[in-house]
């Protein structure tokens, strides 16, 4: 297994400074924005697209220093009811594509998307529960008319671009957003579909991040991982659950807050993931991903490094010599 970081958080740095801070903290990896929510700043798919020189660059950059991309991210609501919106974002998917083909990287991490109610909305609307009956139908009319085709032309484009793993951020707000979810999408489609593992996301709806691993991986869609924590606010969760739409900077008042790693789960459930994720024969990257309010870029970065190094297994597992 291997320890890397989502490069969004270094975006104020260039390419090749950002690559040596990640060396200097002793990381295998680098998982890079391509456009849409997580930005460009470290990869321009047009320049690199149009540029056999460029692309030779960026690869020996990461060469020089021996690092890995695991994946290219350009997540983004390609199904979003205005179709300016919708179309940016299937464009920079479709460019990201080609790019990890030209790169030879072969997983994209991804959201589902959320369209609207209808072919008349403006804005997405995620559907949380099953009644009024009217809910059920929008759900129906969402999976049936526009995630399901949109992502079957997808995995296809994708399949003929060499891009053999789409990884779904199960992330609320989008159609996919838990494991189930995930699966129901991935047998309508086809094997191209998995997911980003991020428990940040799950485990504040009150999902258990070993359990989901598993269950994930009887359907051999566990593609990529994110190590990016939560914290529940206890107080807050008995007077008003875990639904929250307050801003992220009311800490004080959330239910729950993306934290550092370490600093909403503990170490010891750290290490059991670690070690799930081993069980079921994940052998890919744990990818760093920081979003807390509370500490500084580069500490939170610091901070989980450490604590991910200790949790990391590394090394190719032994002969039972005790059995």
């Amino acid at each position: 297994m291997k320890l890397g970081v989502f490069t969004v958080l270094f975006q104020d740095h260039p390419f090749e400074e950002m690559l040596d801070i990640v060396k200097a903290h002793g990381l295998d990896a680098v998982e890079i924005g391509t456009g849409n929510y997580p930005g460009s700043a470290h990869c321009q798919p047009d320049v690199l697209l149009n540029d056999a020189q460029a692309r030779k660059a960026f690869s020996e950059a990461l060469a020089q220093r021996n690092l890995v991309v695991s994946a290219l991210s350009c997540h983004g609501n390609p199904l979003h009811p205005d179709g300016d919106v919708a179309e940016r974002a299937h464009q920079t998917w479709r460019q990201t594509v080609r790019l990890a083909e030209q790169l030879e990287i072969d997983c994209i991490n991804v959201f589902s998307g959320c369209p609207g109610d209808c072919d008349a909305a403006r804005f997405p609307n995620w559907v949380t529960c099953a009644w009024p009956p009217e809910y059920a139908e929008v759900l129906e009319w969402q999976w049936n008319e526009k995630l399901i085709p949109y992502w079957q032309r997808e995995a296809e484009f994708a399949r003929e671009h060499g891009v053999r793993h789409i990884a779904f951020e199960m992330h609320p707000g989008f159609l996919v957003y838990n494991p189930e979810t995930l699966i129901r999408l991935r047998e309508a489609v086809g094997p191209e579909i998995g997911a980003n593992f991020d428990p940040s996301h799950l485990v504040w709806q009150g999902i258990d991040p070993c359990e989901a691993i598993r269950y994930l991986a009887q359907h051999d869609a566990m593609f990529h991982v994110h190590a990016k924590d939560v914290y529940l606010d206890p107080a807050n969760v008995r007077v008003n659950g875990v639904l929250d739409t307050k801003s992220y900077r009311q800490i004080n008042r959330r239910a729950w807050t993306f934290r550092s790693v370490g600093y909403g789960l503990s170490e010891h459930k750290w290490r059991e993931i670690v070690s799930v994720l081993r069980t079921v024969g994940y052998d890919g990257v744990l990818s760093i991903e920081h979003e807390d309010a509370l500490a500084s870029p580069m500490e939170g970065f610091r901070k989980a490094v450490e604590l991910l190094q200790r949790a990391l297994l590394r090394e190719s597992v032994a002969d039972m010599w005790w059995a």
